[in-house]
């Protein structure tokens, strides 16, 4: 799965929201400061090269639906920063944010929770 910049992250959130939809939707997506529709064009154009998107014909213009579910692109994402930052031990990424106080004790003991559960399955 080849990585994605920002702007495109940023596309491929607004269209796995959105669904099937058109450049102007997407364009509709972004705070007050909207980028050309040009740009998001181009954008969604190097999504569709990159594997990302299927494009249809709808007249002169065209829709685009994800190739890629959300789920999958995070936990590759997910998997590569680990990989790529923490010695691919998950342990060490969780214990570098417990030790940047990014998690709680709490938080902590929820996931402990969450990780039980699925072993009693």
């Amino acid at each position: 799965m080849e990585k994605l910049t920002y702007q495109e992250e940023e596309a491929m959130r607004f269209i796995w929201n959105l669904g099937p939809c058109f450049v102007k939707e997407i364009v509709t997506c972004y705070d007050e400061q909207k980028p050309p529709y040009t740009t998001v064009a181009s954008i969604v154009n190097n999504l569709k090269r990159k594997g990302y998107l299927k494009a249809e014909r709808f007249g002169n213009t065209y829709r685009y639906t994800p190739l890629v579910k959300q789920e999958e692109y995070t936990s590759n994402s997910v998997g590569n920063i680990v990989r790529n930052y923490f010695a691919n031990s998950y342990k060490e990424m969780v214990s570098f944010f417990a030790k940047e106080q990014k998690i709680s004790k709490d938080e902590l003991n929820e996931i402990i929770d969450l990780i039980e559960k699925q072993e009693n399955k």
